[in-house]
C-alpha cells in the first residue's frame, strides 16, 4: 500500500509560503512589467537629484547659513510650476516635456558641482541658481508623470510612489555613504549625479509601452476627449487637461478662446473641490515633515562619545537617510495597505514636530537612537500620505476629471514644503541659539 500524501498542517512553513505567493500573485494580476519598471524610474530619477541637494544641504552653503534657503531654492521653481502648468501644460506633448526635464536637470546639476564651495570663497548665488534649474524640472517632471498614471492604472502610481520613495533611500543614503564612509569630495558626488537624468529618457522612449496612452485611458479603452493625435496617430497630444478642452469638434475650435475660458473656470472648481478631502492633509503633513527636517533636525546634536559619528556634520545626512527609509517603505506600501482617512497621519506628523522641537530646546531623549525611531516614524506617515492621496483620487474622483486631478494635486507638496522653507529657517536659527544660550553650542560646530 502506498503512502498516503498528507496535507501541510495550518501554519506550516509550506502551507504558509503557498498562501504567501497565491495571495501576492493576486495583488499583482494584470500588472505590465514594462509599465511597473518605467514609472519606478520615472519616481526614482525625478525625486534623487531633490533629495541629494537637500542631502548636500550643509555642505552647499555651510553652517552658518540656515538650510531653509537651499530647501527653498529647491522646492519654490517647483511650486511655481505645479500651481500653474497645470492649466496650459496640455499643449506640451510628453515626449518634449521629457527632453526638456533631462536638459534642465543635468545642466543645473552641472552648475552646481562645478561652482566654486564655500570653503574656496565661492558664494552661494551660482549654487542657488543651479538648484533652481533642476527644481523646475522637478516640478514639470512630477505633475507630468503623476497625469500619466491616469493612462496605465493603479500599478503605474505603485511604481511610481515606490521609485519616488526609493529617491530619497538612495539619494540621501548615496550622498552620506559617498562623503562620509568612502570619503569622495561633494563636488565629485554631485558632477556624478548629473548624467542621471538621461535615465528618463531611456525609460520614456524605450521601455515605456505607448500603446495606452494613445489609446487615451489606463485600460487601453479609447475616449475622444480623452486625447488628440498627429495626423499619423502617434504623437500624443494628451495633457493634464486633455478631457476638459478636446471636444469631438475640430481641434482649432476647442482650442479657442472662449473655450480655454471656460476650461479654466471648470477646472479651477475642479481644484476648490479637491482641497478639503485631498489637498489640506498632503499639505499639512508637508509643512510638518519638512520643518523637521531642515529646522529641527540639523539642531538634534548629541556629544560625540554619545553617537555613533566623528563629527557633527554627520547627524544631517544620517537623520536624512534614516527619515528616507520609511518614506521608501511607506510610499511601496498601497499594493499591501492602504490608508483612507488622510488626516490621521497628517496630525500624527504634527505632534513628531512638538516632540522632536521640545527635544531640541530641553534635551530628554536620553539616546539618539531613540530619535532615530522618530524620525523613522516620521518617514513613514509622510510617505503614507504622499501615496494614499493619490490612491484616493483613483478610487473617488471621476475618471473624466482624474488626470487634472493627479496633477493639481501635486501642488500641496510643494507647498507644503515652501512653508516649511520659510518656517525651517526660523526654526533652525531660534533653536541653535537656544541651545548656544544653555551652554550647548553643538549646532555652531562642524
Amino acid at each position: 500500500m502506498s503512502e498516503q500524501r498528507m496535507l501541510p498542517l495550518p501554519g506550516a512553513p509550506s502551507a504558509s509560503w503557498a498562501r504567501f505567493r497565491a495571495q501576492l500573485g493576486t495583488l499583482f494580476q494584470g500588472a505590465d512589467p514594462k509599465v511597473c519598471v518605467a514609472f519606478w524610474l520615472f519616481g526614482l530619477i525625478n525625486n534623487v537629484l531633490y533629495v541629494i541637494i537637500l542631502s548636500a544641504a550643509l555642505d552647499l552653503v555651510g553652517p552658518n547659513v540656515p538650510k531653509g534657503v537651499v530647501l527653498l531654492a529647491d522646492v519654490l521653481p517647483s511650486f511655481g510650476t505645479k500651481l500653474v502648468a497645470p492649466y496650459f501644460i496640455h499643449a506640451i506633448p510628453y515626449s518634449v516635456r521629457i527632453v526638456i526635464c533631462v536638459f534642465l536637470s543635468a545642466l543645473g546639476m552641472l552648475v552646481v558641482a562645478l561652482s566654486p564651495a564655500y570653503v574656496d570663497g565661492g558664494t552661494i548665488s551660482t549654487k542657488l541658481a543651479g538648484i533652481v534649474l533642476a527644481s523646475l524640472s522637478s516640478g514639470m517632471g512630477e505633475l507630468s508623470f503623476v497625469g500619466l498614471t491616469h493612462f496605465y492604472g493603479p500599478f503605474s502610481l505603485a511604481a511610481w510612489g515606490s521609485g519616488t520613495g526609493a529617491a530619497g533611500l538612495i539619494g540621501a543614503g548615496a550622498y552620506a555613504l559617498a562623503t562620509t564612509s568612502l570619503g569622495l569630495q561633494v563636488k565629485t558626488t554631485l558632477l556624478t549625479s548629473a548624467f542621471l537624468p538621461a535615465v528618463l529618457a531611456v525609460s520614456f522612449f524605450m521601455i515605456l509601452p505607448r500603446s495606452p496612452m494613445r489609446a487615451g485611458s489606463g485600460d487601453g479603452e479609447l475616449h475622444a476627449n480623452d486625447s488628440a493625435f498627429d495626423d499619423d496617430g502617434f504623437e500624443e497630444r494628451e495633457g493634464l487637461l486633455g478631457s476638459s478642452i478636446h471636444s469631438t469638434g475640430s481641434l482649432k475650435s476647442a482650442h479657442s478662446r472662449g473655450r480655454l475660458w471656460q476650461s479654466l473656470k471648470s477646472n479651477l472648481r475642479r481644484a476648490q473641490g479637491l482641497f478639503f478631502p485631498f489637498m489640506l492633509p498632503l499639505l499639512l503633513v508637508y509643512i510638518a515633515e519638512y520643518t523637521i527636517n531642515q529646522g529641527v533636525s540639523p539642531t538634534l546634536l548629541f556629544p560625540l562619545e554619545e553617537s555613533p559619528f566623528e563629527n557633527f556634520r554627520s547627524f544631517y545626512p544620517a537623520y536624512n537617510a534614516i527619515y528616507q527609509v520609511g518614506v521608501f517603505i511607506s510610499r511601496s506600501s498601497t499594493p499591501f495597505f492602504r490608508v483612507h482617512d488622510l488626516y490621521t497621519p497628517s496630525f500624527l506628523q504634527v505632534i513628531n514636530l512638538v516632540v522632536l522641537t521640545l527635544h531640541s530646546m530641553f534635551d530628554f531623549i536620553p539616546s539618539i537612537y531613540l530619535v532615530f525611531i522618530v524620525v523613522f516614524w516620521e518617514g513613514l506617515l509622510g510617505g503614507l500620505v504622499y501615496v494614499n492621496t493619490f490612491a484616493e483620487i483613483g478610487d473617488r474622483v471621476p475618471r473624466e476629471d482624474r488626470e487634472f486631478s493627479l496633477g493639481a494635486t501635486t501642488v500641496s507638496d510643494s507647498g507644503g514644503i515652501c512653508i516649511a522653507g520659510f518656517l525651517g529657517m526660523v526654526f533652525e536659527v531660534w533653536l541653535c541659539d537656544w541651545q548656544v544660550s544653555r551652554g550647548r553650542d553643538f549646532c555652531r560646530r562642524t
